[in-house]
């Protein structure tokens, strides 16, 4: 059974929008928990454009399952993460102006320092998790530097405009998943997945955890977050027969 890992960095999105106190993040995680999320995923960025500090306090003092904190290596969220120890954190390549994330962390240019933050976050037995995207070179870095986690970006398959496209970007996971699991890398993946193209990357057998949010968040204004939840489990087990 490949685990879902649930963003709820978009309830804060709309939170922030009005600067009111609802929706709450940590309601939605709470719901996420009971309808069968094995992780829940919160991005703390350096401009706070949603989740805020004292979010992920609360997250990581009130969860059941674990909390993965994504982040980009910068010393202050680092400095955080020293001392709350989430369980998970995903280091991820950050630019202010940026909708979303946009590309894979270059690990190869980043070596020294990515490999000191996954040296500090080890240190107080935090899993770490490098978000890169599907390259041989990428992940052979993420091994060197000590990575026990890679996440594979997986936008430019979410994104494909044409089948052939899709197919190509899926070859290019699933050989990047293999090459992974054979570094002895544990392999995860996430970025613009949803309800339609989710089963396909579910089912590449190294896969072992898939991080999803705003997909759910958006069929959840028809449906309700645990509903959304749910059927985003059901797809997963049916992926994996």
């Amino acid at each position: 059974m490949v685990a879902l890992g649930v963003n709820i960095d978009h309830v804060a999105t709309l939170r922030q929008a009005r600067g009111t106190i609802y929706p709450d993040p940590l309601e939605a995680a709470f719901v996420a928990e009971r309808f069968g999320a094995d992780a829940i995923t919160a991005h703390l960025r350096e401009d706070r454009r949603h989740m805020q500090e004292r979010d992920i306090r609360l997250l990581r003092q009130c969860l059941r399952t674990r909390l993965n904190l994504e982040m980009a290596v910068s010393e202050d969220i680092l400095g955080l993460a020293e001392e709350l120890q989430p369980s998970d954190c995903c280091l991820v390549p950050e630019r202010r102006a940026e909708l979303t994330t946009e590309g894979g962390l270059d690990v190869c240019q980043g070596r020294e320092r990515i490999g000191l933050a996954c040296a500090r976050l080890a240190a107080v037995g935090v899993r770490v998790s490098l978000f890169v995207d599907p390259e041989r070179r990428q992940l052979e870095a993420a091994a060197e530097v000590g990575a026990p986690v890679v996440e594979l970006h997986t936008g430019p398959y979410a994104n494909a405009c044409t089948r052939a496209q899709q197919r190509d970007e899926l070859a290019k996971l699933r050989e990047a998943a293999q090459h992974a699991a054979g570094l002895g890398l544990r392999v995860h993946a996430g970025h613009g997945l949803d309800y339609p193209n989710v089963q396909a990357v579910a089912a590449i057998p190294e896969v072992r955890e898939l991080n999803i949010g705003h997909a759910i968040v958006a069929h959840a204004l028809f449906v309700g977050l645990g509903p959304a939840v749910a059927e985003m489990k059901r797809l997963l087990r049916e992926a994996r027969g």
